[in-house]
């Protein structure tokens, strides 16, 4: 069957696919020791991220400085939460964006994704992906601060509800929100874009490689877009709150007007050289397998998937 004239799998294939790439991320593409790396470089961004001012070190000079001042075992602060929401993450990432996908085509009569659907439909995506991140981003980034005294993820999440609610957990909503928007928005709608400038692929392999080269492009077309975002949210969920007092990051934009006022432009992207460096093979890696596993998909279920 022709690939424009195969029905579309099921909303559940789409989610599973997804999770499915998060764990093969996790356990078969990246073995122990480089899933490990990638979060050094992740504790690396992020308090390149929270150091106000001008940057005293590059991302070398503060790896060094972690280790040197604080030890090794610091770089692994805070990897649990992103290692727990991987797969939940990326099922909502591929399942979400296949959903509005779908309802984007059908609102405007089109019958293939175009380039603008595309867009609007990974900005719609990573709307609804950010619900589901932000507790963990905040555990995350409360144990990787450098002045961090919280035990582990748990001792972070009670003394949050402790001293704010349960909607503390949700702190810096707003500008999780904006990251994952501009992040999925460029990731998928750069896909498309590759794919269209891409010979087609007459092998598996061939499109396996497609696939990953795709990803790998929109993922450091979506880091480039959404680094500032990232920075504004780091310094947000990072802040302690004051009773009586106005954070000094509070909302997005004009957080992004503060930062660049007061250290300039090139704050706005500490910590992208480590972000991306993470973020756009594994943008390849996650396209490819999820690819792969919704072609197996269609085999399994035959006539009229395939």
């Amino acid at each position: 069957m022709a690939t424009d004239q195969r029905k579309p799998l099921p909303f559940v294939a789409n989610f599973a696919a997804g999770a499915i790439a998060g764990v093969s991320e996790i356990l078969t593409f990246y073995p122990l020791a480089r899933r490990l790396l990638t979060r050094n470089l992740d504790v690396v961004k992020t308090r390149m991220q929270l150091e106000t001012g001008k940057a005293k070190h590059g991302m070398v000079g503060t790896l060094s400085s972690i280790v040197r001042e604080e030890g090794f075992g610091r770089l692994y602060r805070g990897l649990v939460p992103p290692l727990l929401l991987e797969a939940p993450k990326r099922a909502v990432k591929f399942a979400a964006n296949d959903f509005w996908g779908k309802t984007y085509m059908g609102f405007s009569g089109e019958s293939k994704m175009t380039q603008q659907l595309s867009v609007l439909t990974g900005l719609s995506a990573g709307a609804t992906e950010s619900f589901v991140v932000v507790p963990f981003e905040l555990v995350k980034i409360k144990l990787q601060d450098k002045t961090s005294t919280f035990a582990g993820p748990i001792d972070v999440v009670k003394q949050v509800i402790k001293k704010e609610g349960p909607l503390g957990l949700y702190a810096g909503m707003e500008a999780t929100f904006w990251r994952h928007v501009w992040w999925n928005g460029g990731y998928f709608g750069c896909i498309h874009q590759v794919r269209s400038m891409l010979t087609p692929a007459e092998t598996q392999q061939g499109q396996l490689f497609n696939n990953f080269v795709s990803g790998s492009v929109g993922g450091f077309v979506g880091t480039l877009i959404n680094t500032p975002f990232d920075v504004v949210k780091s310094r947000i969920q990072g802040a302690a709150k004051v009773p009586g007092v106005v954070p000094k990051y509070n909302w997005t934009y004009p957080a992004l007007m503060t930062i660049m006022r007061e250290e300039g432009p090139a704050a706005l992207y500490k910590g992208f050289l480590p972000k991306v460096l993470r973020l756009a093979p594994g943008g390849g890696v996650l396209l490819l397998v999820v690819e792969f596993t919704l072609g197996a998909f269609r085999k399994a279920l035959g006539p009229p998937y395939i």
